[in-house]
């Protein structure tokens, strides 16, 4: 028992230190020096733009239809979620906090103003 645990250890370790699991958007963050909320939304958004759009996301993913529509709006309505969040972390409130989600949902959906 105590063997298979050092070797899950060791294992974790090992892919731990490997950079194919590194996050570049963390290391970004780790090079800026971020901390706290600006960090968390530097993160966030940097993870979000990596992964492109909900239209993108959907014709990576050969998507079409039903599913195509089911998977972007799902999307939209996650990133609105995160926008949301990320308008707390900002202690936004009234005008500015539905000016940041309006425009943080447009550009996480991909939609051009």
């Amino acid at each position: 028992m105590m063997q298979q645990f050092l070797l899950a250890a060791a294992v974790f370790t090992l892919g731990a230190a490997s950079p194919a699991w590194a996050d570049p958007c963390t290391d970004q963050a780790d090079a800026k020096k971020l901390s706290g909320a600006a960090r968390t939304s530097f993160v966030t958004k940097c993870q979000t733009d990596a992964k492109g759009s909900c239209e993108t996301q959907a014709t990576e993913k050969k998507l079409s239809g039903a599913a195509r529509t089911s998977f972007v709006t799902k999307c939209q309505t996650d990133a609105k979620g995160s926008c949301e969040t990320q308008a707390a972390e900002k202690k936004l409130s009234g005008a500015a906090k539905d000016s940041f989600v309006k425009k943080c949902s447009a550009d996480m959906s991909g939609a051009k103003k």
